[in-house]
Order: structure tokens, then sequence, then C-alpha cells
């Protein structure tokens, strides 16, 4: 902000998110990422039809996603393209952490879904509506590979949803229930990070944002007291740089997305140079007594 200038609504979302975590660091709902997709990422924007197919690698952790298709009323399994953006990181938060607190991949959405996405500023009505609902297709269409060092995982995310109705083909908002598929729950229930959702509603207009909240709630506490862990420039861009051909350019963009989140994970302890981004051991946005969810038999990551 600039003079008298009034916040605009993405900063009145950050300030707000702010002083509720720091006056109730009790209050909160949680929010479930696969660690796979702390170290790595979905595209930020839409690469286009023509592409099916989407790697990362960040060390030893790789993620391959592969464009489904979805059944539609009256014409048969249509081609969808990959999930983008802010929201299908949000809806995977919210189904990760209902699958892992009812210790059931079989999610049972209904009207919560929509609850939960209004609660994290995006309204389900109007031009929103479409768009949310399109990822959330996206995302459950698509063949996802999780490499873990050794491990290999090869299967899909969700393994059935409904997005139509079947008496008069009209496409629903959302399904009733969906399907996590056993893989994928097998494995969320070893590698499961905790984040906090209102710090993901503070960050709901940005995918690097959630990428980097996401990525340092799995990395900080894991680096040890009184070392500083240097992250070069050219991994930072490698690891979140989807877009950005230029250094300069996803410099300025990623270091705006990381005040973004201090904002909201303020016992983040790091610092930007001319080097890149130092790292410094911190307490995880969610401590571990906080973690609500029951029988999860490992957190590490």
């Amino acid at each position: 902000m600039s003079g008298g200038d009034p916040p605009t609504p993405v900063q009145r979302r950050l300030i707000g998110a702010a002083a509720e975590i720091a006056t109730d660091p009790e209050g909160i709902a949680l929010a479930f990422i696969h660690t796979v997709l702390c170290q790595t990422c979905l595209p930020y924007r839409d690469p286009g039809r023509d592409v099916r197919e989407w790697m990362r690698t960040n060390g030893g952790i790789s993620l391959m996603v592969q464009a489904g298709a979805a059944q539609r009323p009256d014409r048969g399994l249509v081609k969808v393209g990959l999930p983008f953006g802010p929201k299908p990181r949000l809806i995977l938060g919210y189904l990760n952490a209902q699958a892992l607190r009812q210790q059931n991949p079989v999610v049972d959405v209904g009207g919560s879904l929509t609850r939960f996405v209004r609660r994290l500023g995006l309204d389900t009505g109007g031009r929103t509506q479409n768009p949310v609902r399109d990822q959330l297709e996206r995302l459950s269409a698509a063949r996802v590979v999780l490499g873990m060092n050794t491990a290999t995982i090869n299967t899909n995310i969700v393994d059935a949803f409904d997005l139509w109705s079947g008496e008069d083909g009209q496409r629903l908002l959302w399904p009733s229930i969906v399907r996590l598929s056993d893989a994928y729950f097998r494995s969320l229930m070893d590698h499961a990070i905790p984040l906090d959702e209102r710090a993901l509603g503070a960050l709901s207009h940005t995918a690097m944002g959630l990428d980097v909240y996401a990525w340092l709630a799995q990395r900080l506490h894991r680096v040890a007291p009184g070392q500083d862990v240097l992250i070069a420039w050219p991994l930072l861009h490698d690891q979140f740089g989807s877009g950005y051909g230029r250094l300069r350019a996803f410099r300025a963009a990623f270091c705006v997305a990381v005040r973004q989140v201090l904002a909201v994970y303020r016992d983040a302890r790091l610092e930007i140079d001319e080097r890149g981004l130092v790292l410094r051991h911190s307490k995880p946005p969610v401590a571990r007594r906080m973690v609500e969810v029951a029988a999860l038999p490992s957190r590490n990551g």
C-alpha cells in the first residue's frame, strides 16, 4: 500500500488471517498435502489442451501427472486437461483432510466442499463456479506417478467421481461422493503434511504462494538447529519457476509469494539475498500435538 490507499482484497485477507492465527493459534482447521506435492508442483497456468503430461523432479522426489478423460452424457468419454492453478491445490487439501480424519478413502463431500471453498474465499456461484468445478474434474480424471527415492506409486488420486446427474444430463456443482484411490490413500497416510486451512484461505489467490507455504511447512522444521541451508536461485527457479523463462521475472514473483507466505507463517525463519533463499530451523505451522487426525502412522514426509 502507498499513501492513504485502502488495502486490496488480497491484503485484507492476509491481514485477517495473520491476526487470527496469531491470536488463536489453536483455532485451526487442518488441511493436508502429500509430501510429493510439497516438493514438486502442479502447473500454475493452463498449459493448453495439447499438453497431456506434466513432470517435475526435486532431488529424490518426482511427480508426473497425465491428463485423463471423463464421461459426459450423450458424448461418452471426453478428454479433459491437466489441473492447474490454486483451485486443485485447495481441493486436494480438503479431500486429503477429510479422508485422513475419517480414516476412509471414501469422502462424502456433498455440501461440505461448498462450505470449504467458500471459507477459502472462492465463491461457488457466478463466474467462479465453473472454474472450480472444472478443476475438480481435471484433478479427478488425472493419473499420477509419485516418486519418492526408490519408491514409485503409479495411480489415480481419485478412483471414482460423478459430476453429472444421471437423470437429465445436467452438470452438478459437486459430486456427492469422491473416492480416493487405495494406493494414493495408503501413501497419504504415511506422507501427509499438515497445513493451517486459514493460511490456505489467505493464499487462495496464488498457486505459487500455496506451493511455497506447503514446501516451507515440510522443509523448515527439518533444517538442523544452528545451520543455514542455502537454496540457490537456479534451484528455486527449477522448483517454482514454471512459466517464468527469465530468472529475473521469477525472482520478483517469488519474493512477492514469500512475503505473503510469511504473513501467515510467522514462525518461518528465512532470508532472501542475492544468492537465493537461506533456510533456518523453524517450528512447523501446525504443531504435532495439534494434528487431530487419528491413527496417522507417520508424518515425517
